[in-house]
């Protein structure tokens, strides 16, 4: 059993707010958004981030859900998609995931 809480929210062992979810993938409510629409997407299977060997499959998996919860969530005029990889970066929660982030504008910068 693993003490990945992004893995446990993934699959279930702890309640969130699912918003998409497919057989490799699972997207849910950040629960400190950043923007109006903050989705954390995430593997079902553990990955520390984006440097690890992670099947194709899985990261076509993410990239449906990512369309899916645009499309949901009404995001059809744009949204920002952020992976942070390693701590230098920012990566709080060492298991891959990707921020969708949107709902307003949020300009050029990389923060909203």
């Amino acid at each position: 059993m693993s003490d990945c809480i992004f893995c446990k929210l993934a699959n279930h062992e702890i309640p969130t707010t699912v918003v998409y979810e497919n057989d490799l993938a699972c997207a849910f409510e950040d629960a400190e958004p950043q923007a109006p629409v903050h989705v954390l997407v995430v593997p079902k299977q553990h990955f520390e981030n984006m440097t690890d060997e992670i099947p194709s499959e899985v990261l076509s998996a993410m990239a449906e859900a990512v369309r899916e919860v645009a499309r949901i969530k009404g995001l059809d005029e744009g949204f920002r998609l952020i992976s942070n990889a390693g701590a230098v970066a920012g990566q709080t929660v060492m298991h891959l995931h990707w921020h969708i982030l949107g709902g307003k504008n949020l300009g050029e910068g990389l923060i909203p």
